[in-house]
């Protein structure tokens, strides 16, 4: 006789939209004007790990247009380009959406390679259109002050991949 599996079924509330409004409420936050010792809050792009965790946990039709509403904020809050953070983030998502397949049980240490690869070339693709369109390019340290801050946030993804990717035992 078999026992009854409890089926935890995962909505696109707790793995979507939730996480969206905390990577909203985390972006204003951190810009807020505050210097400790000198130094202001670091700005990393967050919705990076949201880009690069979704397709892995499940695809889905709502999650890249949740990631391009979430680009076109950081647009308009940073005042950059409008649709250069949207392209890079559905950039990333479609590259992960790609190797799924194989990212899908990795160890860790290979999905921080293939999110530190990501952010690299998204990062280099914002810097050359925001290079081009202003006609000077942007500060090297600046660039880098919002790369290291933003790799440091892999743990974050991983966490997400980690309790949503058994979510729901209705898509193994």
């Amino acid at each position: 006789m078999r026992r009854p599996v409890a089926v935890r079924v995962v909505g696109p509330t707790q793995w979507i939209v939730i996480p969206a409004l905390i990577t909203v409420a985390a972006t204003i936050l951190l810009a807020t004007p505050v210097k400790l010792f000198g130094l202001t809050l670091p700005e990393p792009v967050i919705p990076m790990v949201l880009a690069f965790a979704w397709p892995l946990i499940r695809p889905s039709i709502i999650a890249p247009v949740v990631l391009m509403a979430l680009g076109l904020f950081l647009d308009v809050f940073w005042y950059g380009p409008l649709g250069v953070w949207g392209l890079s983030l559905l950039g990333i998502y479609a590259v992960v959406l790609g190797s799924r397949s194989f990212l899908a049980g990795q160890e860790t240490l290979v999905l921080f390679t293939w999110f530190a690869a990501c952010c690299g070339v998204a990062f280099v693709i914002v810097y050359l259109i925001v290079g081009l369109k202003a006609g000077n390019a942007p500060s090297i340290l600046a660039l880098i002050g919002q790369v290291v801050p933003t790799l440091l946030l892999f743990p974050f993804a991983d966490r997400m991949i980690e309790r949503f990717e058994d979510g729901d035992v209705r898509f193994r």
